[in-house]
């Protein structure tokens, strides 16, 4: 009891003395723009260092044989990103469509990182023109339509990021590597 009343006076104290910060928040014209942004800005961070920290003779690992290997979860990404980044920003795509077919989870892991890395700076460039008012139009795909809004492509892209991480992080775990996510200070 005389420890619970010390460690309640403690935490009071504690919270009084504490200055209280309270988040800034900027108004947009763009919310979901910028905060797609904002996401931009961090996932590709991991995803890449995860792509980096694998070694390359585990790029063949799969956890069982229904699940694709790392390398072609490596692929998998640099091509969501084009596809759906495209459709997203209406940018022009850097490659065709049979040549991001192409893209394979044997290519490698030097090629296949680097193939992330410009798949990840094709979607900054274009993700740095979003505008809100844009979200709404139909998004087209090398010049096809897809049914899709591009703010319909946004949100797949962004949850995109998140499920692939998540699965590259258990690779990277199944192989004795610590994400980058869960790394010291992070």
């Amino acid at each position: 009891m005389i420890i619970s009343a010390t460690l309640a006076v403690v935490l009071v104290l504690a919270t009084e003395a504490a200055p209280t910060q309270q988040p800034s928040f900027t108004p947009s014209t763009n919310p979901v723009s910028d905060a797609a942004r904002a996401r931009l800005a961090r996932e590709p961070k991991h995803l890449i260092a995860a792509a980096e920290l694998l070694p390359a003779d585990k790029y063949s690992y799969r956890p069982t044989p229904a699940q694709m290997t790392f390398g072609d979860l490596i692929a998998h990404i640099v091509q969501t990103n084009i596809f759906l980044c495209a459709a997203t920003s209406a940018s022009p795509a850097p490659m065709s469509p049979p040549d991001v077919k192409k893209i394979a989870g044997t290519d490698g892991k030097d090629a296949l990182v680097a193939a992330m890395k410009k798949s990840f700076d094709y979607c900054s460039e274009g993700f740095a023109k979003l505008q809100d008012s844009a979200l709404g139009e139909e998004a087209s795909l090398f010049g096809q339509k897809t049914g899709m809004s591009r703010g319909g492509a946004l949100v797949t892209i962004l949850v995109d990021w998140a499920d692939h991480y998540s699965t590259a992080a258990s690779y990277l775990r199944l192989n004795g590597v610590l994400p980058p996510s869960a790394a010291p200070g992070k």
